[in-house]
């Protein structure tokens, strides 16, 4: 028996989480083999009547257990019938399936976490004018609901979390995870001050690029977006454009990082004008990738050379065909949050989790004594 625990493990994946989930599953039962060896997921479900209307189903109690709760709440691959028709699961619809699960556990569980890795309604998180602020809501909800603690990754804005002061929030950023893909994908990388660059596309995204560049000791460049305010097209305000602030990128790789692609319009324009500029390849270190308008306009911007590889974690549902590009390289993150569950589970600190500098640092002394040693080579043999 595994001592100083809160509560036997159980882990639930909701719909659309099946393939992440049994991954996770397969590193806790590697760890904890002296513990037991079956599986720690439980058989959860949602069942529809045909009006749409659901109910949260368990087929095991949840007495005094530990609860990991794993939703994709962006997962529109997976669907319901309403009324005789295919409906794609919305986040909505997801999210109500989350709180009939918790619902169903009806306060028995000795401890619950939610790991949303996409925050729902995350883009959603303050108040600009008369509307709602759905994210706030939400956090309030499943804390009333009985969570204890929220897991996330690279929340479109961490200071959300003010809305619930008193519930544990972790804001996790797959630093290490995109520095690790990217070597493996990208063997001649340099990550010398001379050669690279971190771009941030907007103002919102210069918390982790600062990151990103501290801990790598790079330069960091920004865009910032103008935009008209006085419309309102697919929800957002419109881009009219971006403007660069900062070093020169000319003969240096890029690499643009970013909470998440939606459409992708931003992102790419944001690229094109680096190329124009100079810059010799652009990575793109990506935590989520919706892909909303599809893949043709990255298939494109490959195919003409201005992006050289987009890095997005498996954290939430993949388009259909996406795995197949070239351009694109996926950054598996089960393996990470196999360890969180099993950190928390154990009453640990997950301090070091969040913030993996050693790790990173081993990495770019690893990457840089390899490039020296193969310049050193070079010059040995005259090239």
């Amino acid at each position: 028996m595994i001592e100083s625990m809160y509560g036997d493990l159980s882990v639930i994946g909701m719909r659309g989480c099946s393939k992440f989930v049994s991954q996770v599953d397969f590193y806790l039962k590697e760890w904890r083999s002296h513990d037991t060896e079956e599986s720690y997921v439980i058989d959860a479900e949602c069942p529809r009547f045909g009006s749409g209307e659901a109910k949260g189903l368990l087929h095991t109690t949840m007495r005094g257990r530990d609860v990991y709760i794993i939703s994709d709440c962006f997962n529109y691959g997976v669907t319901y019938k309403m009324y005789g028709q295919e409906v794609p699961m919305s986040p909505d619809d997801h999210y109500q399936d989350l709180k009939r699960t918790i619902a169903a556990i009806g306060g028995k569980a000795n401890r619950i976490t939610v790991i949303m890795p996409m925050l729902y309604e995350g883009r959603q998180h303050k108040r600009t004018s008369r509307e709602s602020l759905d994210c706030a809501l939400a956090l309030q909800e499943l804390v009333n609901m009985g969570v204890s603690n929220i897991i996330t990754f690279d929340a479109h804005d961490p200071r959300v979390q003010n809305a619930i002061p008193l519930t544990g929030f972790d804001n996790i950023r797959p630093t290490y995870q995109m520095l690790k893909a990217l070597v493996r994908n990208i063997p001649d990388i340099s990550l010398d001050h001379d050669d690279t660059i971190i771009i941030s596309p907007d103002e919102g995204a210069m918390s982790r690029t600062m990151y990103y560049a501290s801990v790598l000791g790079l330069e960091l460049g920004m865009f910032y977006k103008r935009r008209n305010y006085s419309v309102i097209i697919d929800g957002k305000n419109p881009i009219e454009a971006h403007e660069y602030l900062g070093r020169d990128v000319n003969g240096r790789d890029v690499i643009v990082v970013d909470d998440m692609i939606a459409s992708g319009d931003s992102i790419l324009d944001v690229s094109m004008q680096l190329k124009a500029k100079g810059a010799k390849r652009i990575f793109l270190f990506v935590t989520f990738g919706l892909f909303t308008s599809g893949l043709d306009a990255f298939d494109k911007a490959y195919e003409d050379g201005i992006i050289n590889k987009c890095f997005t974690t498996n954290l939430i549902y993949h388009r259909e065909g996406l795995m197949d590009r070239e351009w694109y390289a996926e950054v598996n993150m089960c393996k990470y949050v196999a360890l969180l569950i099993d950190t928390l589970n154990r009453n640990k600190s997950i301090g070091t989790l969040l913030n993996p500098v050693k790790k990173i640092h081993t990495i770019l002394d690893a990457q840089n004594k390899k490039n020296l040693s193969e310049r050193g080579e070079q010059i040995a043999l005259g090239e």
